[in-house]
């Protein structure tokens, strides 16, 4: 049977059949510095490459075994890129080359090239790699002209082939190159950076410590500035922005007026690279003797090192790797000679690709500001979410005093409702320390619309929400109550606290819950207020959104969880597990956690499937079993169908599978909830309730006329959510006709379209669409678009 979104796809103009691979031959190398999910990357590339007909070599140690040919260059089968998704490193070896850099060693690569009929290469590694790849293109046709001379090749050959293709995926944890939201490593870096930094609070609480934290960025402060936004660090370090001089007695009075409010503990980070403003080096343990001599607190230094480049990948890496490794054998199969090399990579949700040397220009420009002292360029160079992200690091940390607020009229009220969703307080935070700076008075209602009606609000101020930022839940208390009911109640309790905005903090119920108010406007004034809804649900089907609030969270526990049980097999006969996702009627969660754990087959409501198909995949997984693949996974959305449950789906493959593998099943529930908020999630919540309390801050300048607030008018009353590559605030009442509202699920949702590639790296025949690939951007023009970048954060 053919699923729904499979026939959008065959009705499509280009699909990824009329792309033939037969008779081309790829390679495919990584290089330089390690990061996880570089294995998810060849694993891709590997399936990919076999899927369209073409011949897949790993190369393997990099341009060191390109350079030394032989046994270095192994043609890649199905099953080996089998259970190395969740491997960190790169299973096919790293290592840096020196004689890659000499013309001799570029010479002896070729010649191990050609032997192989290897003229399209996928390099996954860093800019120097990148750069090498470049280099090598640009003198193939040179290379083969002295390989010719030197009988190593004949004309016949150099005719055949004539032309080197390149494309990069960038693998750095780092996060330095430009032109790509997000490099393959970084998110699984933050992730570790994050635990450590959850696990000292709780030491340094106790014994009211300082901890300086070193991290890794020498030339790139990435991975210090995201992890402070996550962690809410009281201060930190780039080489970008090195602290303006005199810059130890701000520290130091910043961390004293943090105790005398009772803090416990304070976390200082630090990029290696840090400097301060004349270039020199401002070590972690220079950072500790400063606050030791002053202040005299207990400190101490943490080096994460390595640690970082360590460990399991994300889910985000895994489905980042997966979609960029598939995406540059779609490049390589419509390269031509007159291509420029390219890096595949990301902007928003969006697979793009860009000019590898533009990409690698902009990344110098960069450390020659830095270089120069133009360090305000340099920041604007990084790209606007760089910029963003510094620029709300600054504001939520740093508390203006008293007398320097210009206060307002204004009082906003803050609330969660619906189900909790980990990152819902990085949130609450961010819109609090926010409206405060903008001079509001903010009120917190506790347990949702339950607390409005019963009057549970009060004013939340700066320091209550301090520690927030890595806490799961909702503290302020969410329930699934909606305010249609007692619209009366609410509107009473908005006039006693002269409520003069509203940001709701929730999913679906959120959602739902804005529409009633905005329809309430016509009976009661008081709802004529600006009203702005941020979408929080692990869920991830709020309309108006690509991303929620805590979805990333979810993800990584299911995959997490995935991880353990397909180990929990491993030595034992070949097994097959089938696991329950929660999300409602929306497949989001079962179809991403399936690309990122390497699911056989997910089932989802919004693809309607039969008991043939059901037969179909039992089948395929008995042929799988039937080679040395030891284990399957099966995903299914908790209400994908009444009729085909858990316990059917069970029993089926169980009794089909008698003989070839045995059955287990697995019902995830309520622990995809729970757990300490992702990087992801934390700075998602960070950033886009900040933009929503500036909205709101605009909106109560507009609307304020003759000493009220009325704002009556659609644009009034609106969902902030991320489209394609930026945030945008879109009315609620506009919403309704994209909603189908008896599913709880956005009419369109955008990663139905990633399925196909899920069903292609798992060997079955699907449609891709590939129309929109193929788009060259340039990154000067990236950069200047006024957009925020989402995955950047």
């Amino acid at each position: 049977m053919q699923s729904a979104s499979e026939d959008v796809l065959q009705s499509d103009k280009k699909l990824l059949e009329d792309l033939s691979g037969s008779g081309r031959a790829i390679g495919v190398l990584t290089s330089g510095g390690d990061a996880q999910g570089m294995n998810a990357a060849v694993r891709a590339v590997v399936r990919m490459g076999i899927y369209v007909g073409a011949k897949v070599y790993f190369i393997h140690e990099g341009y060191q075994g390109m350079v030394d040919g032989g046994k270095y260059i192994v043609e890649a089968n199905w099953q080996d890129v089998s259970s190395i998704l969740q491997v960190g490193g790169t299973v096919i070896g790293s290592a840096r080359c020196k004689e890659f850099r000499t013309r001799e060693g570029r010479l002896r690569a070729a010649n191990n090239l050609i032997q192989h009929g290897i003229t399209n290469l996928c390099v996954i590694g860093g800019d120097g790699s990148l750069t090498g790849a470049n280099l090598f293109r640009e003198e193939w046709q040179g290379l083969l002209q002295e390989l010719i001379q030197q009988g190593k090749i004949d004309h016949a050959s150099a005719q055949k082939y004539s032309h080197l293709n390149i494309v990069g995926m960038v693998g750095s944890i780092d996060n330095d190159f430009c032109g790509t939201d997000m490099t393959i490593g970084t998110d699984s870096a933050l992730h570790r950076i994050i635990e450590v930094v959850d696990a000292i609070m709780t030491t340094a609480q106790s014994h009211q410590r300082t901890f300086v934290l070193e991290v890794m960025g020498r030339h790139c402060g990435y991975l210090a500035l995201v992890s402070a936004l996550a962690c809410g660090a009281d201060w930190v370090f780039i080489p970008e922005s090195p602290p303006a001089d005199g810059w130890e007695d701000q520290m130091c009075q910043k961390l004293s007026e943090s105790r005398s409010r009772g803090t416990r503990l304070n976390i200082i980070i630090v990029a290696e690279g840090a400097i301060d403003r004349q270039g020199k080096a401002i070590p972690s343990n220079v950072v500790k003797e400063l606050v030791v001599k002053r202040l005299g607190f207990d400190t101490r230094v943490t080096i994460l090192g390595h640690v970082q480049r360590g460990g399991t990948p994300s889910a985000f890496d895994r489905i980042l790797a997966s979609r960029m490794g598939v995406e540059a054998v779609v490049a390589l199969l419509e390269a031509s000679p007159e291509t420029p090399a390219c890096v595949v990579s990301l902007s928003g949700n969006q697979a793009i690709r860009v000019p590898l040397m533009e990409c690698v220009q902009m990344t110098q420009e960069v450390q020659k500001a830095m270089d120069e002292g133009r360090f305000d360029a340099a920041v604007k160079l990084r790209g606007r979410s760089f910029e963003n992200n510094l620029r709300i690091y600054k504001l939520l940390v740093h508390k203006k005093p008293d007398k320097e607020l210009t206060r307002s009229k204004f009082n906003v009220a803050v609330l969660n409702v619906g189900a909790p969703a980990a990152g819902m307080n990085a949130a609450v935070r961010s819109a609090v320390r926010t409206g405060i700076s903008q001079g509001h008075t903010m009120l917190a209602v506790s347990d949702g619309f339950e607390g409005f009606i019963k009057g549970q609000i009060k004013e939340i101020k700066w320091g209550d929400v301090g520690g927030w930022t890595g806490q799961g839940g909702s503290l302020l208390g969410t329930k699934r109550t909606l305010p249609a009911k007692n619209a009366e109640a609410i509107a009473e309790q908005i006039r006693l606290h002269n409520i003069s905005a509203l940001l709701l903090i929730g999913g679906f119920e959120a959602y739902l819950g804005l529409l009633e108010l905005s329809a309430a406007r016509a009976k009661y004034d008081e709802f004529c207020i600006p009203m702005v809804m941020v979408p929080a649900t692990v869920s991830n089907n709020v309309p108006g959104s690509d991303f929620s609030i805590g979805a990333d969270t979810a993800l990584n526990a299911i995959t997490d969880t995935c991880d353990r049980i397909k180990q929990s097999a491993s030595g034992t006969k070949r097994r097959v597990f089938i696991i329950e996702t929660m999300g409602g009627y929306c497949g989001y969660l079962a179809s991403m956690s399936g690309l990122s754990a390497g699911a056989d087959v997910a089932y989802i409501f919004e693809e309607k499937f039969d008991i043939r198909e059901l037969q179909s995949n039992v089948e395929h997984l008995t042929q799988k079993m039937k080679t040395n693949i030891q284990r399957g996974l099966v995903l299914r959305n908790e209400n994908c169908s009444e009729n085909y449950t858990t316990d059917f789906i069970y029993q089926l493959y169980s009794e089909e599978g008698k003989g070839v593998f045995d059955c287990r099943k697995n019902v995830l529930g309520h622990m995809q909830q729970g757990g300490s908020p992702s990087p992801f999630d934390r700075n998602f919540g960070t950033k886009i309730s900040a933009k929503a309390m500036q909205w709101i801050t605009n909106k109560l300048t507009e609307t304020y006329r003759q000493g009220r607030v009325f704002a009556n008018s659609e644009d009034t009353a609106c969902v902030l959510g991320m489209r394609r590559r930026t945030l945008v605030f879109q009315p609620v009442l506009e919403l309704q006709d994209e909603t189908d509202f008896k599913h709880r699920i956005p009419n369109e949702q955008w990663w139905l379209k990633l399925r196909p590639l899920m069903k292609i790296l798992a060997k079955y025949k699907a449609s891709f669409d590939v129309s929109d690939a193929g788009q060259m951007e340039h990154v000067n023009r990236r950069l200047t678009q006024d957009s925020h970048h989402l995955i950047a954060i």
